[in-house]
């Protein structure tokens, strides 16, 4: 009787468990299974990502600094004497003169700060006011019914194509009439109606972007338009109200040619004008003190935003795409 032949087995593609512990049982340690393991080799990125990322940073950081420096350049400007102002123009000042902030601060009838104070009278009621009225018309084009919405609605898109310089005139003689010439009236209480367009479809675009599933479970509830538009509507709007009230500070702030046109008396100049007041016709103008004052009144529009940077980009993210 032979023996029958050994089969040998044919090698498996599947690994080899890893070793056990010492003593043949047990769980292995980590130190085993990795050696059992091994990590595969790291792979180099190539290099030409790399190179244009850090191309395209450098470009954004020299276009930065060109876009900058006209402001970096009058902030340098403000600490030189005015003598040196345009006979050295670089950034960085050979003699430093700080006395131009006192002076320009000086300079006029009144205080500067007697003009910063009507640009944050003007600026407080021109935000109130569109905040409000424009909040509540958008609300009526989004969600309210009426006959002849969409030709209104068309007909205060056109109205952003009208230049100021259309209107400026019926409106002087409107308020000439009204005895409201040197006084705040005509730039906050248009604001109290509506007039600016753009935001108004700004928050159409806004509210139309929230559910009506909200408005319907609030009815249901026994709320009326009103009671929507303040407890559900605006706390959801927040970043389009947050837009509305960064630009109109900003627009108001820097408005020259409606203000001039509506405040000739000295003691009712905004920031603007006053800055005027510092440019001689006589070309004998005091350029140092008028930097310093451009300085200060950058400030308040700087610091509006940079706080409400975000929301700013969060609301016309999420206006622009409905």
């Amino acid at each position: 009787m032979t023996d029958a032949p050994v089969r040998r087995a044919a090698p498996s593609d599947t690994p080899a468990a890893p070793p056990s512990g010492a003593a043949g049982h047990g769980t292995p340690s980590l130190s085993e299974v990795a050696a059992a393991y091994p990590d595969p080799p790291a792979r180099r990125r190539p290099a030409g990502p790399r190179l244009r990322r850090l191309g395209k940073h450098v470009a954004l950081v020299v276009f930065g600094f060109v876009m900058l420096y006209p402001l970096l350049w009058m902030l340098a400007s403000s600490f030189k004497p005015t003598a040196l102002i345009f006979r050295e123009p670089g950034l960085i000042p050979t003699e430093w003169d700080f006395s131009n902030y006192t002076e320009g601060w000086n300079a006029l009838l009144d205080p500067f700060g007697h003009y910063l104070l009507n640009s944050a009278i003007v600026v407080l009621g021109s935000v109130l006011g569109n905040l409000v009225s424009c909040s509540m018309a958008a609300y009526a084009f989004a969600r309210l019914k009426f006959r002849g919405r969409n030709l209104w609605f068309a007909v205060m898109l056109m109205s952003i194509m009208l230049p100021i310089h259309v209107i400026i005139v019926p409106q002087y003689i409107l308020f000439s009439s009204l005895s409201w010439i040197n006084t705040f009236l005509p730039l906050i209480v248009p604001k109290l109606l509506a007039t600016d367009a753009f935001f108004i479809f700004l928050m159409v675009q806004f509210f139309r972007g929230i559910p009506k599933e909200l408005d319907e479970a609030a009815r249901l509830d026994g709320c009326g338009h009103g009671r929507i538009f303040l407890r559900i509507m605006l706390p959801l709007s927040l970043p389009a109200l947050a837009t509305t009230a960064i630009f109109t500070f900003i627009w108001t702030w820097n408005d020259f040619f409606s203000q001039l046109i509506f405040l000739t008396k000295p003691d009712m100049y905004t920031v603007p004008i006053a800055l005027r007041t510092f440019v001689d016709a006589t070309s004998n103008s005091s350029w140092g003190p008028l930097f310093a004052m451009s300085i200060v009144s950058l400030i308040p529009v700087f610091l509006v935003f940079l706080f409400g940077q975000k929301y700013l980009v969060k609301g016309i993210a999420t206006t622009g795409i409905k």
